[in-house]
């Protein structure tokens, strides 16, 4: 996909910026190719850099109040500063590594309805900085991410959203300010007992945390509550795993509350927010590291139109 536009600050006759990608489809881990392409305008120009940096939409809370906003969640300086002659065509070629957190945006080809996904070109000139067009990206799953979600699908279970929270999950290893949340309806067999169920991956280059997140019904003396089961498996060997057995087994232990074993402390199960106090004070600082990081209001669908794309799984 490509973009162009004129950078207003500089009007009518000054420099454009042209990002192409070599192909849009990535998984995590993986690296993003293309070039960025500058021409000359009327008259010489100083660039003070050119950047790249991918941002997605990211649900968050204020005191009582949720909203979402666009973050910025991993930088590339692709260049520093150069002079742009009048009429000049420059390209700059360019390989972003994807982060290994980076969250699932496509599945069996459709796109996550919630997710967005972008990688936004930043020319600095004279002081004055351009963030405002988008590439679109499409995150595909990894083979574990893959096998744990068509077992889902073979199981019964129903996709019915995906959005990322801001925050930390408590006793995860995790790296990004965010962490994705898959959310199901509960498939039949499980439905007496489970109203919907939330799959978090938190991804390393070597093997996936799987969180779950089972939303239980009440009963005749107990009032409905969430139970949570955390899950390590290993990038290798996915291809010989009974993986509809073995996410049936953890939605058993995770339902009965063996899963939660797994975590280590946590308020009343792993904690998934940490959105407040000391936590989200750390958040916020990391979010703000990346070229002010969060970007309230500036919402990503926007700028790719509004559509999402489908659910996967023909829902």
């Amino acid at each position: 996909m490509v973009f162009k536009k004129m950078l207003s600050a500089l009007g009518v006759g000054g420099p454009s910026v042209d990002t192409v990608l070599s192909n849009p489809n990535t998984r995590p881990g993986l690296v993003l190719e293309g070039q960025v392409n500058l021409r000359g305008g009327d008259a010489a120009a100083n660039i003070e850099h050119i950047s790249l940096s991918l941002v997605t939409r990211v649900e968050m809370e204020s005191g009582d109040s949720e909203y979402a906003g666009t973050m910025e969640f991993h930088r590339l300086p692709v260049t520093g500063a150069l002079q742009l002659a009048a009429g000049q065509q420059l390209s700059i070629p360019f390989q972003l590594p994807v982060p290994w957190e980076t969250p699932i945006t496509d599945v069996y080809g459709q796109r996550l309805h919630g997710m967005t996904m972008g990688l936004r070109t930043e020319l600095a000139i004279a002081r004055a900085v351009d963030k405002g067009d988008l590439d679109q990206v499409s995150v595909h799953p990894l083979p574990v991410h893959e096998r744990i979600l068509d077992a889902f699908n073979q199981l019964g279970f129903r996709f019915k959203n995906a959005d990322l929270e801001r925050g930390h999950i408590h006793g995860v290893q995790q790296t990004l300010p965010f962490y994705q949340e898959i959310e199901f309806f509960a498939a039949p067999q499980y439905s007496n007992v489970v109203r919907e169920v939330e799959l978090t991956f938190v991804t390393n280059q070597y093997s996936v945390d799987v969180i779950i997140e089972c939303d239980k019904r009440g009963g005749f003396f107990t009032g409905g509550h969430d139970s949570f089961g955390r899950y390590s498996v290993q990038h290798a060997g996915v291809e010989s795993v009974d993986w509809v057995r073995v996410v049936d087994g953890w939605l058993n232990q995770t339902i009965s509350g063996y899963g939660s074993r797994a975590k280590q402390g946590g308020h009343g199960g792993y904690g998934h927010g940490h959105r407040g106090g000391g936590m989200g004070g750390a958040v916020a600082g990391a979010a703000l590291g990346f070229g002010g990081g969060l970007l309230a209001g500036e919402l990503l669908e926007d700028a790719f139109g509004g559509d999402d794309g489908g659910d996967f799984g023909g829902e």
